[in-house]
């Protein structure tokens, strides 16, 4: 049985808070100790990132992770399980230096928890960023692991979270800069000489927000190919890669945050209209295999014949083949919108309790917000938990609003690609 979002948010809450107020002074014993058998090493060795359940986070995290990487760095990470998979796409930290914690039971979190610590210590990571904003999971994580530099979020004067004092270096959170930004500028607290308060003094360029492109594999992509023409084949389709535009729309989101999500009509309507205009085209409703009968539900309304409910039909793996072949994308704020920037798809990413300002897509990508004045609802100070059960931000974005922007992405693509 796996643990609801609101389980692990209440555990975090009810655990979390006593948890971290019996840690934070055994974690300054503990540095005290050690500061007076030696001191902190000069600049970070071993440097672990903590991120556990946002998948996307681990592609808007590997400017800095290959920044530190450059600064001499060997990078490790931690993450749920589950969520593995997304730090496969550009191979930034060693597959052996990914530790993973099983969050499908309460029973599985507790053991790989205490198995991290344990292991933790004996890599000898010497330098931890806790990548964070909202869970005190992490930040025990971080104060315990046995790190003498430890890099995070903290809330200062401020009214939000409180996760206990378990940082040596304490980063102020910036909700007014994309948060590639704010992930870089944990990098520069770990490497810094001297102490700031709060971090990081520095200025970052938007030059400095640089995603690598994922290495397709052409075996890999030739199979993708080839499973897209048979689908579209059984199904009475003429479809030619090179010929015709592939068009993918992506329709749901992660039940981390559900308010995000357009509604399945108005998805339906806009597979239409992208027919309408594009009638010889192929138009893929993308999802994973748990999506299935959501995406079924959008293409039955449609009832398009070149629309084909493609959900489960690819492995995490095989995405950046996907994306490739592909000419557009429309999705909710959602993994995809992240993982397809490590290729050169164009998207449109609709956006609503959240904001393209600090969450958007690095990519060739477009984003749609309703700009309300509700909008963004969740952040830093609310555990991204929205009391809202009526996302009029989302349903404020049109179809044909949707509709212009994919033109405009075609458009460019049909340029890159010289049709």
């Amino acid at each position: 049985m796996t643990i609801s979002v609101n389980t692990m948010r209440a555990i975090d809450h009810w655990v979390g808070v006593p948890l971290c107020a019996i840690a934070t002074p055994l974690v300054a014993l503990m540095d005290s100790a050690r500061n007076l058998l030696s001191r902190e090493p000069q600049a970070p060795k071993k440097l672990l990132f903590i991120e556990l359940s946002e998948m996307g986070s681990a592609i808007l995290v590997d400017p800095a992770m290959r920044n530190a990487q450059a600064r001499g760095a060997e990078l490790f990470f931690l993450i749920f399980k589950s969520n593995r998979a997304s730090l496969t796409l550009l191979n930034t930290v060693k597959p052996e230096n990914i530790f993973t914690i099983d969050s499908s039971s309460l029973g599985g979190l507790i053991k790989d928890t205490l198995r991290f610590l344990i292991v933790a210590r004996r890599h000898r990571i010497d330098t931890v960023i806790d990548l964070e904003l909202f869970s005190r999971f992490t930040a025990l994580l971080t104060g315990l692991c046995g790190a003498r530099r430890r890099v995070g979020y903290h809330i200062f004067h401020g009214e939000g979270l409180w996760r206990g004092c378990m940082l040596t270096r304490k980063v102020h959170y910036n909700p007014h800069i994309h948060i590639t930004k704010n992930f870089l500028s944990l990098i520069h607290a770990a490497f810094a000489d001297k102490i700031e308060v709060p971090f990081s003094k520095i200025q970052i360029p938007d030059s400095e927000v640089r995603l690598e492109q994922a290495v397709i594999n052409p075996v890999a992509l030739e199979k993708v190919r080839e499973r897209i023409e048979k689908l579209a084949k059984e199904a009475g389709i003429e479809y030619v890669y090179g010929k015709h535009r592939l068009i993918l729309i992506n329709p749901n989101a992660s039940d981390l945050l559900p308010q995000r999500r357009w509604a399945q009509q108005r998805f339906s309507e806009l597979i239409q209209g992208v027919h309408q205009q594009y009638p010889h085209d192929l138009i893929l409703i993308t999802g994973s295999p748990a999506e299935l009968a959501y995406v079924e539900k959008v293409r039955v309304v449609a009832n398009v014949k070149n629309a084909l409910n493609f959900a489960g039909q690819v492995s995490f793996a095989e995405l950046p083949p996907l994306y490739t072949l592909s000419d557009v994308m429309v999705t909710n704020d959602s993994g995809p919108g992240h993982f397809s920037a490590v290729t050169a798809l164009r998207t449109v990413v609709l956006f609503g309790p959240e904001t393209p300002a600090l969450y958007g897509s690095i990519g060739n990508s477009i984003a749609i917000t309703a700009n309300l004045a509700c909008s963004p609802c969740v952040s830093a100070a609310n555990h991204r938990k929205t009391p809202c059960h009526d996302n009029v931000c989302m349903q404020a974005i049109s179809v044909t609003q949707v509709l212009e922007k994919v033109n405009i992405q075609l458009q460019a693509a049909d340029q890159a690609k010289g049709r």
